[in-house]
């Protein structure tokens, strides 16, 4: 292993402080790595759905899109309310709306499909 030049070795360890933040993170995104899901996040970002309209839209059975928002849910990506018999859907908050908003951003310019 080198030796870590000791002129570094406070900016080395506020590196390696960092770290700690990202811990875990990596369980988000494979969740995220998931087409479905993320098919479900872009609709929910433009409109509460319950499921059977996200069965609908997505051309999915009911049980396949409740596995998919269970799991959205231990993320804490999605919230839910209940009506009656109908369970509808929204995101969970702001920041997940921003992480969809970013990413389709960056894909479109990624694709040279920038909005102009």
């Amino acid at each position: 292993m080198a030796e870590l030049d000791l002129s570094h070795e406070k900016e080395f360890k506020e590196l390696r402080a960092c770290l700690h933040e990202v811990e875990g993170l990596s369980e988000f995104f494979k969740i995220m790595a998931d087409e479905t899901r993320v098919r479900i996040l872009q609709l929910l970002s433009k409109s509460e759905l319950c499921v059977f309209e996200l069965s609908v839209l997505l051309d999915m059975s009911l049980p396949a899109i409740s596995h998919h928002l269970r799991l959205l849910k231990v993320m804490k990506l999605v919230a839910h309310r209940r009506e009656g018999r109908h369970v509808f859907y929204c995101l969970d908050d702001h920041h997940v709306e921003k992480l969809i908003t970013v990413a389709v951003d960056h894909y479109k310019e990624i694709n040279g499909k920038r909005d102009k």
